[in-house]
């Protein structure tokens, strides 16, 4: 090829060899000669930090509660303080905060009762539906709610939702909130 040989893929003239140029200089073997050098006639050597322990893992709660372990901090004069966890490891809910409120709650003579559907508005909600010959299911489908909200409507257990009765409305084409 004209003037050039071909080494592993690559064109090179033929003046080009790889040993005419300087080898590369170990940036950290010059900084390691210069140090060792610039060190000489010091001292003595001397560690200026605290030892440091490794450990593989830090123990766990488990190895805390150890009783060795504490033995060993009561001998130390450690403080220990010992907390029970209660309902741990189970699905139910914190009782503490139920226990402050249990007095007030007691002394209140107040009926706590929830409001109701109204029985004209249930009555109002199946007359409308009647009229446009829906069933709950399908009434449920256009609110985009599930049928067991119309059935607690209708059935006036249900706890009034202004959001809901908007949709009803709009749904049934008739006035259920207000007067008429």
């Amino acid at each position: 090829i004209n003037g050039k040989t071909i080494r592993r893929g690559l064109f090179y003239p033929e003046s080009f060899s790889l040993h005419h140029y300087p080898r590369r200089r170990n940036p950290r073997k010059e900084v390691e000669e210069e140090g060792l050098q610039g060190m000489a006639g010091v001292g003595p050597m001397t560690q200026d930090w605290e030892p440091v322990v490794i450990r593989k893992k830090t123990p766990n709660a488990a190895a805390k509660r150890d009783e060795k372990t504490v033995n060993a901090a009561r001998r130390s004069g450690a403080e220990i303080e010992s907390v029970r966890k209660h309902n741990a490891g189970t699905n139910k809910a914190a009782s503490s905060g139920t226990s402050l409120n249990t007095k007030r709650l007691d002394d209140d003579t107040e009926n706590l009762a929830h409001e109701r559907v109204p029985t004209e508005l249930k009555k109002a909600i199946m007359q409308a539906r009647g009229e446009k010959k829906l069933t709950q299911s399908q009434l449920a489908q256009l609110i985009n709610e599930k049928p067991q909200v119309i059935q607690e409507y209708e059935s006036g257990k249900a706890i009034p939702n202004q959001q809901i009765l908007i949709k009803l409305e709009r749904a049934l084409g008739a006035k259920l909130r207000g007067k008429k």
